[in-house]
């Protein structure tokens, strides 16, 4: 039996919930164990072997007798799934994406997998039903998986991001009654829109306002609202205003009610939006299974990355089966080019970008804006907290088998709204905020 004194037995670590290496180097450790209690059964023995040598050297000395190379790569020949029908939830909206066009492709039958995607009313139901375990994976916001880690708003379940569905792709869109009021600083009192507590959408809304001197929770009133209701609510006066997926900013303005105050990407070059995620358990209890996943959801990403498929996944994904929306209206999102509400003709071909790769600084980044609107409490691990969560190593993994290049390094600097953000000084930046609950 495995013990936690054992110096060279990596399982204690691969069976972590926090443990940050790949899947790939679980594998590894876990040959190089089994090796070593192959040649000494006895734990004494192993003990006394890795004394004289060194586990650098053990290894090295253990290599000459088994073919690790090979083992190796018949450890990542894609294997069969556990479970091949899967059910998986997603909202209608452009982040979406990759997960309606993995269908619309066969990605998910080419991989192994017979899905059934779901179209679902909101975030909370999308939530509720993957812990309920009605569906194996979903579409979620990025911030999701965080929370429910952490048993914010809900209770703790360990939840894991195989990928970043998007990145930009939303707007803060105001009531057509308001195109005289640009500043933000005539809008105390307004009544603002976002699709959840734990999303992008308030994290950048409620930046935006206090940059612009306004506290989100005294100045402004900010409620949930499910993103294809937004647009009605704005036509009905019960909003002032929205910062929500598309293409309901678009929908807005297509029907006359709205106009594009400013796109997220303004705000946040490059930001993340939404997420495919599942439980911890469906990850380690299904590896094979989560794997082909996560080939076919990063397989459709590429495809849609590239402009040129714009225009053909917006008549795909406009149908009624996925988002029911007029194809001009999600065509003027995917390829940019798009009337803003206010007279003028745009072309920003970046509105919208699809980028698989789950960076440690994004989760780091919307850990410290939920502590500092407190969301979460006392004192926050964000490295530790990123790396379990977003699993950049496996999507890397993932991204080299299809051909792309990951980035080398999981963590990067951003600027938000012209201010600096160093994700290895995280709990400075929280401090730094003259508006702020943290």
């Amino acid at each position: 039996m495995a013990t936690l004194d054992d110096p060279f037995d990596p399982l204690p670590r691969a069976l972590d919930p926090g443990a940050s290496a790949s899947l790939e180097e679980t594998h590894a450790r876990v040959l190089e164990s089994a090796a070593l209690r192959a040649l000494f059964p006895r734990p004494a023995d192993r003990r006394g072997f890795l004394r004289a040598a060194g586990a650098t050297t053990a290894a090295g000395v253990l290599a000459e007798f088994f073919p690790f190379d090979a083992l190796h790569a018949l450890a990542q020949e894609p294997a069969a799934p556990e479970k091949k029908e899967l059910e998986i939830g997603f909202i209608p909206i452009t982040c979406a994406t990759p997960i309606l066009m993995a269908d619309a492709l066969g990605l998910y039958q080419k991989h192994g997998l017979g899905v059934q995607v779901i179209k679902t009313a909101g975030w909370a139901v999308i939530r509720d039903k993957t812990l309920d375990k009605e569906y194996d994976a979903a579409h979620m916001l990025s911030p999701m998986p965080l929370a429910i880690t952490l048993g914010v708003g809900s209770q703790p379940v360990p939840y894991r991001v195989a990928a970043i569905e998007n990145v930009n792709g939303q707007a803060l869109t105001l009531a057509l009654e308001h195109k005289e009021k640009r500043d933000p600083a005539q809008w105390r009192g307004f009544r603002f829109a976002v699709p959840f507590d734990y999303s992008i959408h308030n994290l950048l809304l409620r930046y935006y306002l206090a940059e612009h001197g306004l506290d989100p929770d005294k100045d402004v009133q900010i409620r949930v609202v499910p993103p294809p209701e937004m647009v009605a609510n704005l036509r009905a006066n019960n909003i002032d205003g929205f910062l929500g997926p598309d293409p309901f900013n678009q929908r807005a303005v297509y029907e006359g009610v709205g106009f594009i105050h400013l796109l997220s990407k303004e705000l946040w070059d490059g930001h993340p939006c939404c997420a495919f995620a599942a439980s911890d358990e469906f990850v380690r209890g299904m590896p094979n299974t989560f794997a082909a996943l996560s080939r076919a959801i990063v397989d459709a990403t590429l495809h849609a990355a590239r402009g040129e498929n714009r225009a053909a996944i917006a008549k795909t994904i406009a149908g009624k089966s996925y988002l029911n929306q007029p194809e001009e209206v999600v065509s003027a999102v995917l390829t940019g080019q798009f009337d803003d509400g206010l007279g003028n003709r745009r072309d920003v071909p970046d509105r919208v970008g699809f980028a698989s790769f789950p960076w440690h600084s994004m989760a780091v980044w919307i850990l410290t804006q939920m502590k500092r609107w407190g969301y979460v409490k006392g004192d926050v691990d964000y490295r530790q907290i990123a790396e379990q969560v977003y699993l950049a190593a496996d999507c890397g993994k993932v991204m080299k088998e299809l051909g792309a290049t990951p980035p080398a390094e999981t963590y990067a600097p951003y600027t938000i709204m012209g201010k600096a953000f160093d994700p290895a000084q995280a709990e400075r930046y929280v401090r730094s905020f003259p508006i702020s609950r943290g």
